[in-house]
């Protein structure tokens, strides 16, 4: 006989056969972690541009900021109290003027008050070389930046959380500079967090910064460090690493599935056992399934936060699961967090005076970036012109700008100057200019360099300086864009047996960004002239003379045919 169940029992009954169906294994656990990556020292909040997902079409709000972040992390954390909060790279470097000024003390020590626990290093974090990123790590006051470094409190004690960097070797010790892994228990899983940055870091900074290291496979140095990991209990393994990829699905569609560039040949020749991959370098923000892999990266700026999820099997001590999703950082979501509200207070206060100077009046605002189509920019103009006035006393005749050295226009408010602060948003690097002697043949073999390796379409053409200016043919091969005889110098031809005085930044002087022809350069000097203080100086002097700078298009310095 059948028995009957009344309406409402029916109803509780199968309530809870679903929260059974719902309910994890008793043997499995959550591990809840937050990514973050490429935060640049965006100590307030910024501009974040998307299309799709959560935001339907193309869409820009206000988020991130260090108080947004901590009320965000302090709301996830009454929810699980052991949740780690971890980094991909390109925390400092490259900031905002407000981070910049201090040498990045105030973001490392945001880091520490948010509670990192970890982060891979990015290439921005040896922006002033391996020295600095030391007393970075382990606090103190020498540094290579003197003007700087304990500037904004006298007693700066370092980071908290771990750089980690498995493929960075000392060439003498032949270990790694820095930790390879750190080693977490939640809930009383072992947590192998390992960190690795791009091997091709070298190219991207002061060569001398990085001199006796050795930036080696990703992939290759991961795995090596695993079979230690695992005599230590450890078999959750989750890599952060600086480099990344790009999509054109949505920064928060739920395990994209098209996810392009080079971290995707680390990926496929990773240890099986590396479920999760938090990535960044790129600046896009995904959660893409690879393979058994999740990869997720965070956007940048500290705009997103990645939550993730890993579903752990404590009998066996393996990943079943894993799941991410992405979430705009729009101030107001969450309480506020009165720690990260006070020292952004602060860090603003100390910081207001200084960056609020004016510099000089320009004659438009903004002076862009954008590259024409000929490869070239105001802003570069702009830029290009104040390096060669700036070393003039060292003989300069010419000068060259890389473009990816400006990381923002120049922009002032209407009728009002340029302040200190905007200024160093465009450089905020610090580098001395270095002047150097090349001869004709070598500036057009320097000119064919722009075309020349993978990375020539991303990094844009080198800006040059007032009297200088050439013709390139699109459709010539690599090696044979430059138009014979149109490299001018004054209107007139340069003569390849010739020597010219050349300026350009230290970075570039050492070879960066795949340029090593400035290497040749002979009878170099070091001005001792950063390119900021070359860059204000330039301003005020265009403001006195009674024609102040910047222009609404670029000049017409590069010219290109078909």
């Amino acid at each position: 006989m059948k028995k009957y169940l009344s309406p409402i029992a029916a109803a509780a009954l199968a309530v809870l056969l679903a929260g059974c169906a719902h309910r994890p294994p008793p043997n499995t656990v959550a591990i809840n972690l937050v990514g973050l990556n490429d935060f640049h020292g965006n100590l307030e909040a910024g501009k974040f541009s998307s299309a799709g997902g959560l935001f339907g079409g193309q869409r820009t709000v206000q988020a991130g900021g260090i108080d947004t972040l901590g009320a965000a992390l302090q709301a996830w954390r009454k929810e699980d109290p052991e949740l780690l909060l971890v980094g991909s790279g390109d925390l400092i470097g490259a900031s905002q003027s407000m981070s910049a000024m201090w040498a990045d003390e105030p973001t490392i020590v945001a880091m520490n008050l948010l509670g990192l626990r970890a982060s891979s290093v990015g290439n921005h974090e040896f922006d002033a070389g391996r020295v600095e990123l030391l007393r970075q790590q382990k606090g103190g006051c020498a540094s290579p930046r003197a003007d700087k470094a304990c500037k904004f409190a006298a007693d700066y004690s370092g980071a908290r959380f771990s750089y980690l960097a498995a493929n960075v070797i000392d060439m003498v010790t032949n270990k790694p500079v820095l930790p390879a892994y750190r080693i977490e228990q939640v809930r009383g899983v072992k947590i192998g967090l390992i960190g690795a940055v791009l091997r091709d870091t070298v190219g991207m900074v002061l060569a001398s910064g990085v001199a006796g290291l050795n930036f080696a496979d990703e992939a290759d140095s991961v795995n090596r460090v695993l079979p230690e990991l695992r005599k230590q209990g450890v078999n959750v393994f989750v890599l952060l690493i600086h480099q990344g990829g790009h999509t054109v699905e949505a920064f928060d569609k739920a395990e994209c599935s098209q996810l392009q560039g080079p971290l995707l040949d680390i990926i496929k020749r990773l240890d099986p056992a590396i479920r999760l991959v938090v990535s960044g370098h790129s600046h896009t923000g995904y959660t893409c399934r690879v393979g058994e892999r999740l990869v997720t990266q965070a956007d940048m700026g500290g705009r997103v936060l990645t939550r993730i999820q890993l579903q752990v099997d404590t009998t066996s001590n393996t990943v079943q699961q894993v799941t991410a999703r992405n979430v705009v950082m729009t101030p107001g979501q969450y309480p506020a967090d009165p720690a990260l509200d006070a020292y952004l207070a602060q860090v603003r206060q100390r910081s207001a005076a200084a960056l609020a100077q004016p510099v000089a009046k320009l004659a438009l605002s903004p002076v862009t970036r954008s590259l024409n189509e000929h490869g070239e920019s105001a802003l570069g103009d702009l830029v290009a012109d104040s390096m060669l006035v700036g070393a003039r006393h060292f003989g300069a005749q010419i000068a060259f700008m890389n473009n990816h050295g400006m990381r923002q226009d120049l922009a002032a408010g209407a009728g009002l100057p340029a302040t200190a602060g905007q200024a160093q948003a465009v450089l905020p690097y610090n580098n001395d200019l270095v002047v150097m002697n090349l001869t004709g043949a070598q500036i057009t073999a320097l000119l064919e360099q722009q075309w020349g390796g993978p990375k020539h379409a991303a990094r844009g053409l080198l800006q040059v300086s007032e009297g200088f200016s050439y013709s390139w043919k699109r459709n010539q091969p690599d090696g044979s864009r430059v138009v014979p005889g149109s490299v001018l110098l004054n209107g007139v031809p340069l003569d390849n047996t010739s020597s010219y005085r050349v300026a350009t930044n230290a970075f570039l002087a050492e070879g960066g960004d795949a340029y090593p022809l400035f290497i040749q350069g002979g009878s170099r000097a070091n001005t001792g002239i950063r390119d900021i203080d070359a860059l204000r100086n330039y301003l005020r002097m265009r403001e006195q003379i009674g024609k102040p700078a910047g222009s609404a298009a670029p000049l017409g310095r590069i010219q290109s045919t078909y």
